[in-house]
């Protein structure tokens, strides 16, 4: 979400700033949960509800003051860090907070064809790359976060694809067969091939690509170009260690099943 910031002669104004909008969707969020949890199918263990909440503070975190201010319109590099909150930590932590018996609701439902065919792996991952690569060209980067509507579009967008990314890894529901643990780091690896190039993209380009940080108001030490190279560094590196961690404990519970059988 895009959320209006002050700058007083080009210059920061670091003054503590509630964002209403924020609370609201936050606040929703969890109450949907809570409302979740109160029939039978839908009552947790306190794993999930430290799962869902913890993903929900990654949100708020990514969408509040100063990091959804900053990545609004001052630094590439803290909107990068929010793509990382809100498209790939907390959609997982979001989705593993939903207790199983919840998800086995959705089977038989009026939802289950198109949710079967919307996480197909294939379709997921597809998904997936084309609102990362979409949401950072340079001009629909500077057309959409000219508004608080299109900044929203963006960070909504993220969160929808980093859903359906990560529902066919982290989900029980559909179940898929031909989707063991194997295949699941497979896809995973793929995905941080794919977000090599926007990274080269950002790292090694000689001149900023986003007008609307080049023109913000000064607020760090470093230069445009800099922030565009951190931002890329972010994307490859912190993508990296989000990915190959999921990829780790994957890899340690496919073995220790195979162990057990």
């Amino acid at each position: 979400m895009r959320w209006w910031c002050s700058a007083q002669a080009g210059a920061w104004d670091w003054t503590w700033q509630a964002y209403p909008g924020v609370w609201l969707f936050v606040g929703l969020m969890a109450g949907g949960y809570v409302w979740l949890g109160r029939s039978p199918v839908g009552r947790g263990s306190r794993r999930h509800t430290a799962s869902f909440l913890s993903g929900l503070a990654l949100l708020w975190v990514a969408l509040d003051w100063p990091v959804g201010a900053l990545g609004a319109g001052y630094l590439a590099s803290v909107h990068m860090l929010q793509y990382l909150l809100i498209a790939l930590l907390a959609p997982a932590l979001l989705l593993l907070g939903v207790p199983a018996a919840a998800y086995a609701r959705l089977d038989g439902s009026p939802v289950a064809r198109p949710l079967r065919l919307v996480t197909h792996p294939l379709v997921a991952l597809a998904m997936f790359s084309f609102v990362l690569y979409y949401t950072h060209i340079p001009g629909v980067v500077d057309e959409w976060m000219a508004s608080q509507v299109g900044s929203f579009g963006i960070d909504m967008l993220w969160l929808v694809a980093g859903l359906v990314f990560w529902w066919p890894v982290v989900v029980p529901v559909p179940e898929r067969p031909r989707f063991p643990p194997g295949l699941k780091m497979g896809y995973l690896f793929l995905a941080t091939v794919l977000n090599t190039i926007p990274y080269a993209f950002l790292t090694f380009g000689e001149l900023p690509f986003y007008g609307i940080y080049e023109l913000a108001p000064p607020v760090s030490g470093i230069s445009t170009r800099q922030d565009q190279q951190i931002a890329g560094l972010l994307m490859k590196m912190g993508g990296g260690v989000i990915l190959w961690t999921a990829i780790t404990i994957l890899f340690f519970r496919w073995f220790q099943r195979e162990e057990v059988a």
